[in-house]
C-alpha cells in the first residue's frame, strides 16, 4: 500500500467499522475517495436520523436495486438484527412489495422504489416522508440509498465476490446471460 492508502485504511480501522473489508478494498485505490466516502458512510450508517431498522430496510432496497450482492450479503443479517422481518427480506429479494410492512417501512419503500424507478418521488410521497421523518430524516434516507448504491456500484464493477459456500439470493449483474452477450461481442 501506499502512504495514503495506509492512512486511509487506518482512519477506518479506528472508527465504528474497526476493519477494513468489501467496498473499502475496492476504495482503497483511491484513498481519498475512500477517506471521504467512509465518513460519509459512517453518519448514514451509524447515526442518519432514521432508526436502525429503517437504516437497514433502506440498504437492503439500495442493494437489490443495484444488483449487489456483497450488499445484500453484508446488510442482510443486520437488518434482520435491526428487526426487518424475514418475510420483508425474501420479498424485497424477490424484487416484490413486501405485503407486511409497517407504516413507516411503506413510506421508505415508497420514497426508494419512487427515485430508482423515476428519479424523483411524487407529491403524495414526498409529503408522507416529511410528515414522518421530517426533511431531515427525508434527505437522510436519499443519502442512505445514495451512498449504498455508490457502495454496490462500486463492488460490481470489481466483481467483488461472497465468501465460498455463500449462494446470494439473486445473481450478480456479471453473471446474467444478457451482461455477457453485450460484454463480449466486438
Amino acid at each position: 500500500m501506499t502512504a495514503a492508502q495506509r492512512e486511509a485504511a487506518a482512519r477506518i480501522a479506528a472508527g465504528p467499522r474497526g476493519c477494513i473489508f468489501g467496498p473499502f478494498d475496492v476504495l482503497l485505490r483511491s484513498p481519498e475517495l475512500l477517506t471521504r466516502a467512509q465518513l460519509l458512510g459512517e453518519y448514514l450508517r451509524f447515526h442518519a436520523n432514521l432508526p436502525p431498522k429503517l437504516r437497514e430496510f433502506a440498504v437492503l432496497i439500495s442493494g437489490r436495486a443495484m444488483e449487489s450482492p456483497y450488499v445484500w450479503y453484508i446488510h442482510e443479517p443486520i437488518a434482520l438484527r435491526a428487526g426487518v422481518a424475514p418475510s420483508i427480506v425474501q420479498a424485497l429479494a424477490n424484487r416484490q412489495r413486501p405485503s407486511d410492512m409497517s407504516a413507516d417501512e411503506a413510506i421508505v419503500y415508497d420514497v426508494l422504489s419512487e427515485l430508482h424507478r423515476d428519479h424523483n418521488v411524487s407529491d403524495a410521497t414526498f409529503a408522507r416522508a416529511t410528515s414522518r421523518f421530517g426533511e431531515q430524516g427525508l434527505v437522510d434516507l436519499v443519502g442512505i440509498d445514495s451512498y449504498f448504491s455508490l457502495l454496490a456500484q462500486e463492488l460490481n464493477v470489481a466483481r467483488t465476490p461472497l465468501p465460498t459456500g455463500v449462494t446470494p439470493p439473486f445473481p450478480a449483474p456479471w453473471q446474467h446471460d444478457a451482461f455477457r452477450s453485450v460484454v463480449t461481442q466486438p
